[in-house]
């Protein structure tokens, strides 16, 4: 029994220390560019969160998995463009995310090792979200429905190490959709074709706080 015993423990213990992790927090903000509202590509200007989890396979690249809350919104009145600020519409959306894919550092990353502390990188994932869409329109006021697509996050940040098992990120991604309705707009419903610019894109710009753990932090021994 005590062999045994003595067997999971090894095995418990090598996978908690052969396999590195990181677990967070993302604050920033989220905007949005479609055929409503302004064009900027990066203006963060509604609060958004998420959750974020990391693999580092090795000192360059990390699995990467999220959850994010993004409000997204635009006016037209706020546009610099004067065709948008006659019609003068705006709407409102919430998009909740789930994405996954990889981060790939510029330099070999590990926040226990001198010299390996701080780091440019790129993203690129696949992502699913919920939104809400246009359904309808019963006496001048919009019906919703609730709809799910797919976009591809790609984003570039910086990241460092704060002690030796924290470490902070700052990042913009822009995500490109498969889809136009995002703000309204829609061939479905007349009143709602604006026409527009191609697919919706949105954003989400700001810091990560990370937690890791393993042996050593931020560095995945497959030996």
């Amino acid at each position: 029994m005590r062999r045994y015993i003595l067997i999971l423990f090894t095995f418990l213990t090598s996978v908690s220390y052969s396999q590195i992790h990181e677990v967070g927090v993302f604050l920033g903000g989220s905007n949005f560019i479609g055929d409503i509202g302004r064009t900027n590509y990066i203006f963060p200007n509604k609060f958004a969160g998420g959750l974020v989890y990391k693999y580092n396979f090795n000192p360059r690249i990390a699995i990467r998995a999220n959850y994010n809350t993004l409000p997204v919104n635009g006016n037209d009145n706020e546009s610099d463009d004067i065709l948008r600020e006659q019609r003068n519409f705006s709407f409102n959306n919430t998009i909740h995310e789930l994405a996954a894919g990889l981060e790939f550092n510029f330099f070999e990353y590990n926040v226990r090792s001198l010299g390996h502390t701080f780091t440019p990188y790129i993203l690129a994932q696949v992502a699913a979200y919920n939104y809400k869409t246009p359904e309808s329109v019963v006496g001048g006021n919009v019906q919703f429905t609730s709809d799910i697509s797919l976009a591809i996050p790609i984003g570039i940040g910086v990241k460092g190490r704060i002690t030796d098992h924290l470490a902070f990120a700052f990042e913009s991604a822009v995500r490109l959709t498969f889809t136009d309705d995002i703000d309204y707009t829609t061939d479905k419903i007349t009143s709602l074709n604006f026409g527009g610019n191609g697919n919706d894109f949105y954003t989400f710009t700001g810091f990560s706080l990370v937690y890791t753990f393993g042996r050593p932090a931020c560095y995945a021994d497959n030996e």
